[in-house]
């Protein structure tokens, strides 16, 4: 058997196509133009070719601290040498003590957490665990959101307007799923409206025994789409009123945001939430949390009102430990990390900005901290309805191959958001809106 390495873009792909189908294990991973990435240390990435490039795709945003980020790398390190292996049975002292770090620095609704391994498992948790809490089976999602690969829930990200039809207030959208073989077109058990429109939920309540409405407190799987003032307090006194509870899926938005997340910037309680990516930066982790009264359904003495919740890998010490060591430090920085890298996201909105109003393209920048999207349409999105109606698609991608032609990773998927880390500095940004420039005045002529 040749185990040799490839060494070429192209020997890659046709080695790992013989053994993968599409020779990647992610839909997600599949861009064009083909690319492979060999290491990432700090803002950078290297291709296989040894092409450098300044990384604002992050591997979809969990490295908030960089790419390697030694103090993590050590922590995890560390916990194989001292030989805290997965056990599989028994307590486990370092996800005490990572749940009561969480519980301390998160604060609000967060008083117990469960501890998975991604954000698709503990999205499911969710809504399972809503299930047994209300007794009910349906629940509400949102049109261009993503909140896990699960037959429930792997629906409606990015739709035509052929497949969903226009607008509709109050009302529901046809179910899509994300690809085949899944049961969501039998159970019927999931509503999907827009972002941003409260009169759909009430809606929807009226009609079905709803358990719980999960989002994203900002769609970040579509861009960056903001919730309009007073929305979250709205879907807050609706699931109060209505009793069903609200989830806020903050797999993208937690701690890259803010140490409490979303929740605490926009001072909405959700009543269950869920943590992925930038929790453990870049290691495999992820939290389903909430008050005690709900998170204790999970060892409910009742096991018909028990949920099921195991995983062999569930709080894995490597994972646990990069973890605690990702919070801690948050934790030990968030007076001078956030509002340092929220100064470098201004510096790249206003550049973004300027050179688009220079060369007289439509667009606007939609931005929250560290994470943004330019959208080449006069304002920006409340719902997925604005972006497939308005948005320049095709200008879009050739924006995106132009910069990484030039050394600037946005992955070339139109709309992904862009996502900037501690770890880029003001060169960084300048060099990326030098090259931006660059690509948009080729594209203008």
């Amino acid at each position: 058997m040749d185990m040799s390495k490839p060494t070429r873009l192209a020997d890659l792909l046709r080695h790992n196509q013989a053994y993968i189908p599409a020779g990647i294990s992610s839909a997600n991973r599949i861009v064009d133009p083909p690319i492979a990435f060999v290491k990432g240390q700090g803002a950078y990435l290297w291709d296989i070719d040894g092409r450098r490039y300044i990384d604002y795709h992050a591997a979809f945003a969990p490295y908030f601290l960089g790419h390697n980020f030694a103090p993590v790398n050590q922590a995890a390190m560390d916990v194989l040498s001292a030989g805290d292996s997965l056990f599989g049975a028994g307590v486990s002292v370092i996800e005490g003590r990572l749940a009561e770090l969480l519980c301390t620095k998160i604060g609000g609704a967060v008083q117990k957490v469960v501890l998975l391994n991604t954000g698709s498992e503990a999205t499911s948790f969710a809504i399972r665990l809503s299930r047994a809490i209300t007794q009910r089976k349906h629940f509400i999602v949102m049109q261009g959101g993503y909140n896990g690969n699960h037959d429930e829930l792997a629906v409606n990200v990015f739709n035509s307007l052929e497949e969903i039809g226009p607008r509709v207030s109050p009302g529901e959208y046809p179910l899509r799923p994300l690809g085949a073989g899944t049961t969501i077109e039998d159970t019927r058990f999931v509503h999907v409206i827009n972002f941003n429109d409260l009169e759909s939920v009430r809606y929807i309540c009226r009609r079905y025994p709803i358990a719980a409405l999960i989002t994203e407190p900002i769609l970040q799987n579509i861009g960056v789409v903001k919730p309009q003032a007073q929305y979250l307090q709205g879907l807050r006194r609706l699931a109060d009123e209505l009793g069903f509870l609200l989830i806020f899926d903050e797999v993208k938005t937690g701690f890259r945001h803010a140490l409490g997340g979303y929740s605490s910037i926009s001072g909405v309680k959700p009543d269950l939430v869920v943590y992925g990516k930038a929790i453990a930066n870049g290691f495999p982790l992820a939290v389903v949390g909430g008050r005690t009264e709900f998170m204790d359904y999970a060892s409910h003495p009742d096991p018909l009102r028990r949920p099921f919740l195991a995983g062999t890998y569930n709080g894995h010490p490597v994972a646990v430990a990069a973890a605690l060591r990702t919070v801690q430090y948050l934790a030990e920085h968030e007076k001078t990390l956030y509002p340092a890298v929220e100064a470098l996201g201004q510096r790249m909105e206003a550049g973004i900005l300027k050179i688009l109003s220079k060369y007289g393209m439509k667009g606007c920048v939609a931005r929250q901290g560290s994470a943004f999207a330019c959208y080449l349409m006069s304002e920006q999105p409340r719902d997925l309805h604005d972006i497939i109606e308005k948005h320049d698609f095709r200008m879009d991608l050739a924006l995106r191959r132009g910069l990484i032609e030039e050394g600037v990773f946005f992955i070339p998927i139109a709309t992904k958001q862009c996502s900037i880390s501690a770890a880029h500095t003001e060169g960084d940004i300048d060099f990326t809106l030098e090259k931006f420039e660059k690509v948009t005045a080729r594209l203008m002529k």
